[in-house]
C-alpha cells in the first residue's frame, strides 16, 4: 500500500484558498468592464467566472500532484464550479453561479440527513481520520452541521436575492468560509468529551 504523501501545510492552504481569492481580486478589477465575444456582451462578473473554473482546476491538479488524493467534497464542488459556471457562461446570467453556492449547501445537508436517517454519521466517514471521536459525538455534530448547512443555502438565497452582486462576492469570499471555521472551532470545543486519545500501547 502507498503511503500517503505529505504536503507542505503553507502551500495546502495557499492551493485551497488561492482561487477564491483570485476570483475575488480579478472581479474587483474587472466588475465595472463590459467584454463583448462574437457579438455577445458579458460582464466583469461573467468573465470573473469563466477565470476562476480553470484556476481552480489547476490548483486542484497540482494538489492532486502533491497529495495523490483529492477529498469527495473538493471533487464535488470542483464539478458544481465547472457545471453552474458553464450555464451562467452559455446563457450569460449570473444568476445561475450565485444558486451553485445553495445548492451545494443544500446538497451536503441533504447528504447528511440521509446517514442520519439511517442512524449513521456520513461526517464520520469522511472525518474521522482527521478527529478521532466517538460516534455519540459524530451523530450530534452531524445533526448540528446539518442544521449549519441549511442555514447557510438559506442565507445564500437571501443574499444574492437581495443584495448587489459586490455584496454577494465579499459573503461568498469571506463571510461563509469564516462562518464555517468559526461553527467547526466551536464544535470542535464543545464536543470535546467525545474524542478519543489512542492509549499508549
Amino acid at each position: 500500500m502507498d503511503e500517503p504523501k505529505t504536503i507542505n501545510p503553507i502551500l495546502k492552504q495557499v492551493l485551497e484558498l488561492g482561487p477564491p481569492l483570485l476570483f475575488f481580486v480579478i472581479y474587483l478589477r474587472i466588475r465595472d468592464d463590459v467584454f463583448t465575444w462574437g457579438g455577445v456582451e458579458y460582464t466583469g462578473f461573467i468573465v470573473a467566472t469563466l477565470i476562476f473554473v480553470p484556476i481552480l482546476l489547476i490548483a486542484m491538479g497540482i494538489l492532486w500532484i502533491l497529495t495523490g488524493k483529492l477529498s469527495r467534497m473538493q471533487i464535488f464542488t470542483a464539478f458544481m464550479v465547472i457545471f453552474f459556471g458553464g450555464l451562467t457562461a452559455w446563457f450569460n446570467d449570473e444568476r445561475f453561479f450565485k444558486m451553485k453556492t445553495t445548492i451545494v449547501y443544500a446538497f451536503f445537508a441533504a447528504i447528511l440527513s440521509i446517514g442520519l436517517i439511517r442512524g449513521q454519521s456520513y461526517l464520520a466517514y469522511v472525518m474521522s481520520e482527521m478527529i478521532p471521536m466517538k460516534q455519540e459525538g459524530w451523530m450530534l455534530l452531524t445533526r448540528r452541521l446539518t442544521v449549519f448547512f441549511i442555514c447557510l443555502a438559506v442565507a445564500n438565497e437571501i443574499v444574492w436575492r437581495t443584495m448587489s452582486t459586490d455584496a454577494w462576492v465579499k459573503i461568498e469570499t469571506f463571510g461563509f468560509p469564516i462562518l464555517m471555521f468559526l461553527f467547526l472551532w466551536s464544535q470542535i470545543v464543545a464536543l470535546e468529551r467525545y474524542t478519543e486519545i489512542d492509549e499508549p500501547k
